[in-house]
């Protein structure tokens, strides 16, 4: 994984700012991979996409990952603080990149879904139809003849058992009230947020930096971070 200078992370911020989060998980994909085809990268399951981004979020800005939800039954605020690593372990260790790989249940197989199928059924209103018309899409062979919720369990369980980082989702307790609950982690958003701070933090810097010795840009971002703040050190004492 190549790690991304100053420059290349204000390009990538300035190409996704204005795209659906769908597309931004791919652009920080493409970055997170610059030895694959961009064009592949719609097409790679979610779990191979979700490594790569948890991969680029260590490289950018450490291991630590602070979040905070709040308790769907009291509304709590719940902070704490998630490991990339530790989320990076569910992973498979060797998962061939040659083909997505799939599954079979009750004699019907499917493949593993991608960002290509995310945005099929991103048009979806109500959440349950959207996973439903997501599961149905990814039929190889041919649709169920009887589709039911006994089946939609069975399919659920084989996608996550064969891509284990597809679903982040974390399973949480209240401390006020003790409720458990299950609790969605998009990396890609969680990214996003990071590298959309970071983006702005640097425009902030570079135009300090400019007006005071009217440098370019790009020499400014060529300074390494530590000596960039010192400059800045010096425009804003």
């Amino acid at each position: 994984m190549t790690r991304m200078d100053a420059q290349s992370l204000l390009t990538c911020w300035e190409h996704g700012r204005r795209r659906h989060p769908i597309d931004r998980g791919l652009l920080l994909f493409a970055a997170a991979r610059p030895d694959v085809d961009p064009e592949s990268l719609a097409d790679r399951p979610l779990g191979e996409r979700n490594a790569a981004l948890l991969g680029l979020r260590q490289s950018l800005f450490g291991d630590a990952m602070k979040s905070c939800v709040a308790c769907p039954d009291c509304g709590e605020n719940l902070e704490f603080t998630l490991s990339a690593s530790s989320l990076l372990e569910r992973a498979p260790k060797h998962q061939s990149e040659s083909a997505a790989p799939g599954v079979r249940v009750a004699g019907h197989r499917l493949r593993l879904p991608t960002s290509r199928d995310l945005a099929a059924v991103v048009v979806e209103r109500d959440e349950q139809n959207a996973a439903r018309r997501l599961l149905k899409q990814l039929c190889v062979d041919s649709m169920p003849a009887e589709w039911s919720d006994e089946l939609e369990t069975q399919i659920s369980r084989a996608l996550d058992e064969a891509d284990p980082c597809m679903d982040l989702a974390l399973d949480l307790v209240c401390p006020a009230c003790e409720h458990a609950w299950r609790a969605p982690f998009d990396v890609g958003a969680f990214l996003w947020e990071e590298v959309d701070v970071r983006g702005r933090r640097l425009l902030d810097e570079v135009h300090a930096i400019a007006r005071s010795y009217s440098w370019s840009e790009r020499q400014i971002l060529e300074l390494s971070e530590t000596r960039r703040h010192a400059y800045l050190e010096r425009v804003l004492a």
